[in-house]
């Protein structure tokens, strides 16, 4: 039997605080499944993009004990594109029935509407400057309700200009989630993108550190 019908591909399971989102700083169990539809331009987890670098296939059951395992109650499922994953809405909802917090990082190019409700999603808008706009996926933000957010990892400008535009768009403004704003790293200076929004006077936006990048190195894996 294939062992892909059964199982999810796993690049890694590990517990560490959360870096990003709304929860940054709570101690998590992370899921990165392996495979992405999309190549950005400032990808920090290329080693997960092909399906093929998955470590290990995994039960549900299999990485439920995993979660079990770790002192933290809240879980991310990300990749990689985890909703690429047929067995990912079913992964989710048996995690939440067992009392987790679940959170899933997606880009956003993937209708998300077989994930159980309570389960908390952080969508990445696409910027210009990750080459991937054109793939976002708009039937998501219909499907947005309290616990998701909106990310947008902006690598210029041009980025940000573009991201008040697409918010006035989809008036996802209205949307009651959070629109949280990081800088590519390297690419942006924080303080740059901070005068940004401070210039924008739009009291909704927030901003927003990679905090795993300052607390180890920025390419280190695990954390």
């Amino acid at each position: 039997m294939n062992p892909e019908c059964a199982k999810l591909p796993v690049v890694e399971t590990f517990t560490s605080i959360q870096g990003e989102s709304t929860h940054a700083g709570r101690i998590c169990f992370f899921i990165r499944l392996a495979g992405c539809n999309l190549s950005c331009s400032y990808c920090d987890t290329v080693y997960a993009q092909s399906r093929d670098s998955a470590v290990e296939y995994m039960t549900v059951d299999e990485l439920l004990e995993a979660a079990q395992q770790s002192p933290a109650r809240l879980v991310e499922l990300t990749g990689g594109e985890p909703a690429l994953q047929p067995l990912a809405p079913q992964l989710a909802q048996r995690l939440l029935e067992a009392g987790f917090e679940v959170l899933m990082e997606t880009n956003g190019s993937v209708l998300l509407d077989k994930f159980p409700p309570q389960l908390k999603r952080i969508i990445d808008v696409k910027l210009p400057s990750s080459n991937m706009s054109q793939y976002n996926e708009p039937g998501n933000y219909q499907l947005l309700r309290k616990g998701d957010e909106l990310k947008f990892v902006t690598g210029s400008r041009a980025d940000f200009d573009w991201a008040l535009e697409w918010i006035d768009r989809w008036e996802l403004d209205k949307k009651a989630v959070p629109l949280i704003f990081s800088a590519v790293f390297g690419a942006v200076e924080p303080d740059e993108l901070v005068e940004w929004l401070l210039q924008s006077k739009r009291s909704n936006l927030r901003f927003q550190l990679q905090m795993h990048k300052f607390v180890w190195p920025p390419d280190m894996r695990g954390v």
